[in-house]
């Protein structure tokens, strides 16, 4: 087995990773949807969005899978991710050194064949991958692979969607502050500038 090696900009993938605050979110309908079009479409019994955390490859959405992570070393999709925009394709794992002997093809779930397409951020970081697995050889038809692209597609822009929620929370969120502010302002304010509260005090300040 070979371990993948890390994306030449790991830092800033990571970075562009966490700003879409979906890393142990819950599962939604919207990926399962597409996770079960691709492996339909596909012919698979495994389909996934997984997404390459540091250490880890984590599901957003899983069909035909029981795990909701896996390491990032036994990950296809770490060394997909590697390889351009492009699908990555392993005919037969087997036959390739970098995965002959990983654990996910000599135990369950038996990775033999595997397909992913990079899930590529607005700023052009690879974030993960849709990907079809089976356990035993395949290739994909030109029209599959058009497919499959079109779904991951999907895939970003349902975690475009995601980024753009998250930005508007935290902009609401940051207004409604600001007001609390204000208007706490606008309650003191009064009571410590007007100068009749002065001229009120000096009025009660006896005479000689």
């Amino acid at each position: 087995m070979i371990r993948p090696k890390d994306h030449l900009r790991e830092g800033e993938r990571l970075a562009s990773l966490k700003s879409y605050s979906v890393l142990d979110s819950l599962p939604e309908e919207d990926y399962d949807n597409l996770t079960n079009i691709a492996a339909e479409i596909c012919g698979t019994p495994i389909s996934l969005v997984s997404l390459l955390d540091k250490n880890r490859q984590w599901f957003k959405s899983r069909f035909g899978l029981g795990v909701s992570e896996t390491p990032k070393e036994y990950a296809f999709c770490a060394h997909a991710i590697n390889e351009g925009d492009d699908v990555f394709v392993v005919q037969d794992s087997r036959l390739d050194e970098r995965f002959h002997d990983n654990p996910l093809v000599i135990g369950d779930p038996r990775v033999i064949f595997y397909a992913g397409v990079p899930l590529i951020s607005e700023e052009g970081f690879p974030l993960g991958t849709l990907c079809v697995i089976d356990n035993k050889p395949r290739l994909l038809s030109q029209t599959q692979v058009q497919f499959l692209k079109a779904l991951s597609k999907q895939v970003m822009n349902l975690l475009k969607l995601r980024k753009t929620n998250v930005q508007l929370k935290k902009s609401i969120d940051l207004l409604d502050e600001k007001n609390r502010e204000l208007e706490q302002f606008a309650y003191i304010a009064p009571m410590t500038l007007n100068p009749l509260n002065d001229i009120s005090s000096t009025s009660e300040l006896p005479f000689e």
